[in-house]
């Protein structure tokens, strides 16, 4: 089995930062990656960015392209997600997410692990 387990969400302006971390513990993969998802109210749960765990490949939505920066610390078993320049419309509950398999890392029905999430929220 794999816990996934998210931190960093909070309360920021619009304009702010926050950096969210996902620990993995549990079973380990050959190959696998990790991706960042978030849901708003009323809003079906959208891909926000991933990364391969084994090689140089990061996938960012548009939305979110030269304001969030994924990455990953292998020692750690984490990964993070630096969001910057944060708007109301970033508001939502953020998860992360792992995928044993490595492409089409956009669409969530290809993870098979997923954490409890962590509510962000970015006021006007």
């Amino acid at each position: 089995q794999v816990q996934l387990v998210e931190s960093g969400g909070g309360l920021v302006q619009a304009g702010g930062s926050l950096r969210l971390s996902c620990a993995k513990s549990g079973r380990t993969f050959d190959s696998y990656a990790m991706g960042w998802f978030r849901q708003a109210p009323g809003k079906e749960r959208e891909f926000v960015a991933a990364i391969s765990w084994s090689g140089p490949g990061t996938y960012y939505a548009d939305s979110v392209k030269g304001r969030f920066t994924i990455s990953r610390d292998n020692a750690k078993n984490t990964v993070y997600l630096q969001m910057n320049s944060l708007k109301p419309e970033d508001t939502g509950v953020y998860y992360c997410a792992l995928s044993t398999t490595t492409w089409g890392l956009s669409n969530w029905a290809r993870y098979d692990y997923w954490g409890q999430g962590t509510q962000v929220t970015v006021s006007e």
